[in-house]
């Protein structure tokens, strides 16, 4: 991507997108009035949700490697715990702990079996971009959780990334004007729609829509299942193999978000009867 758009004007175009599309279902399918006390709110969790989310994480991603990435994300449902008990006083069970450690070396080996972890000086300001976005994005699902439960998802992300998006946009706006269009091949077209659709339009409405029902702890743990359905799918294309490491790696994350996620199920289900 670099070669052809730096990564704040791709975040831009990610948000720009992202944003029309939930402009069009909200005004289509929702057109939901939300009381203006909450205004304010929905432009806080923006700054947490998608500007300092995603600017941070691609401009980290830009300085340091997919390993370290990778691996500093897995820190997230660790921060959501911690959060959530100092924000909302959710509860931290050693259910919950023992869960999320499962997770955690669950998905540290399928990810360091990708290549090492480097943690040299020449990574430290990306490793620790990816550790504010990592932060940034467990505050986010802590503040937001009240208002899923009050309004419909689409409602809340349409203002959500309104809002992103006049917050992104001085970071870049220079960089998505400089892009030359003419020059960028067919598959790179595809993949910033796969991105716009998939990783942000597709993805944030689960995440919100997960949320209704779950707490942010049990919402976040599900991102330790990200390498075990990239190996999958490295397996199935050929491009890689199933071993042991791989099998015990997926059991140990299966196990975890098991562990973190019955228990908020059922409460769940009470709440519903």
């Amino acid at each position: 991507m670099p070669d052809f758009i730096m990564p704040s004007g791709f975040i831009l175009l990610r948000v720009i997108g992202a944003f029309c599309l939930f402009t069009f279902s909200y005004f289509l399918f929702i057109n939901e009035k939300v009381e203006r006390k909450d205004v304010f709110r929905l432009a806080i969790c923006a700054i947490f949700g998608v500007a300092i989310n995603q600017l941070f994480f691609f401009e980290g991603l830009n300085l340091t490697t997919p390993i370290n990435a990778s691996i500093v994300m897995t820190v997230n449902p660790i921060l959501v715990i911690l959060l959530s008990f100092l924000i909302t006083k959710e509860s931290i069970t050693l259910r919950k702990i023992f869960g999320i450690l499962l997770g955690f070396f669950g998905a540290s080996i399928l990810i360091l079996k990708a290549g090492s972890i480097d943690f040299s000086s020449s990574h430290e300001t990306g490793n620790l971009f990816v550790l504010i976005n990592a932060s940034s994005y467990g505050v986010y699902l802590v503040l937001v959780k009240p208002l899923i439960k009050k309004y419909h998802p689409i409602t809340v992300l349409f203002y959500v990334f309104g809002f992103g998006l006049l917050y992104v946009a001085p970071f870049g706006f220079q960089d998505l004007s400089n892009v030359k269009w003419k020059i960028i091949p067919s598959n790179i077209y595809f993949e910033i729609g796969f991105v716009v659709v998939c990783t942000t339009f597709i993805a944030y409405l689960l995440n919100s829509s997960a949320l209704k029902q779950l707490n942010p702890t049990t919402v976040s743990i599900y991102i330790y299942l990200q390498p075990v359905l990239a190996s999958l799918f490295a397996i199935f294309w050929g491009a890689d193999s199933l071993d042991n490491q791989k099998i015990i790696a997926a059991v140990l994350i299966f196990l975890g978000v098991y562990l973190v996620s019955t228990r908020s199920l059922e409460k769940s289900k009470e709440k519903l009867s």
